[in-house]
């Protein structure tokens, strides 16, 4: 019987490129997105298209039901929705803050809690897709750098807890990889830039934070090749790191002195002059 990977946020970029080289392998792919024309794309593709919010806890459970019901397993489940609230801190607020983490962090949490006992059954894989971003913090992203470092934390805690069940955890920390996010974030970032802030007068700077995921970026087919790559070897890693800068820049976070860093940020984001 072939095994089952669910993967979430397949709409498009990363989501999209995994569930293609997951089913070419051979996987039978369960590929979740939010949107109607999105899961008929999907399912067009030959996937089992699965309507998803992973902020809705009863979406949540109903997906592992069905999971149970018409797969009877899961071998490898790939949390990958995210975004990326950009722009700075104080203007977004806590409730900015809140909805990032709801689904940057919370939400693996909840769906892998739900596929438990079918990833017990299997012995299978949780794979966590993190982000360099969550080494190297950088200003006017500070609430994904955050949402992504407790990706990090919350997948060693995992990995040893889910051990005693035969289940494995993968954390996998992009560097810049092509898809929409540079897009979204963007987007993200125009919802707070706004001429009574006091970031205001260097808005460029908050505009080229969230473009930054783009510069020179890997294409997403590499990017899921590496990481199925990976995932069938017989002891996955447990942190891989792929994707243009994925490697340098937690370097320069671990071994530049934290004063000079600082100084290159400032002037990479417009921040080394008073306001």
């Amino acid at each position: 019987m072939s095994s089952v990977v669910l993967i979430t946020g397949c709409s498009s970029g990363i989501g999209r490129a995994l569930a293609e080289t997951f089913q070419a392998s051979g996987y039978r792919v369960w590929a979740s997105a939010r949107r109607d024309e999105d899961l008929a794309a999907l399912a067009e593709a030959g996937f089992t298209a699965v309507p998803l919010d992973v902020n809705d806890a009863e979406a949540v459970t109903r997906l592992a039901n069905r999971l149970a019901e018409e797969a009877g397993r899961l071998d490898v489940l790939i949390n990958n929705a995210g975004y990326g609230a950009m722009g700075p801190l104080l203007d977004g607020g806590v409730d900015a803050l809140r909805q990032q983490f709801e689904t940057n962090v919370f939400a693996p949490i909840g769906l892998t809690r739900a596929c438990f006992p079918l990833l017990r059954a299997s012995q299978g894989l949780v794979v966590n897709i993190g982000s360099v971003s969550g080494v190297l913090v950088t200003p006017f992203a500070g609430a994904y750098c955050a949402s992504k470092a407790a990706v990090h934390a919350l997948s060693d805690a995992l990995r040893l807890e889910l051990a005693p069940f035969g289940i494995q955890v993968m954390e996998v920390q992009p560097g810049a990889i092509a898809s929409h996010f540079g897009a979204n974030a963007s987007r993200e970032a125009e919802r707070l830039i706004d001429e009574h802030s006091p970031w205001w007068p260097i808005r460029d700077g908050i505009r080229a934070r969230a473009k930054a995921s783009q510069d020179n970026p890997t294409p997403a087919d590499s990017f899921a090749r590496d990481l199925l790559a990976a995932v069938q070897r017989p002891h996955p890693p447990r942190l891989l790191r792929l994707g243009n800068g994925s490697r340098a820049l937690p370097l320069l976070a671990n071994w530049l002195p934290k004063g000079l860093l600082d100084v290159v940020l400032k002037k990479r984001f417009g921040l080394d002059a008073s306001l």
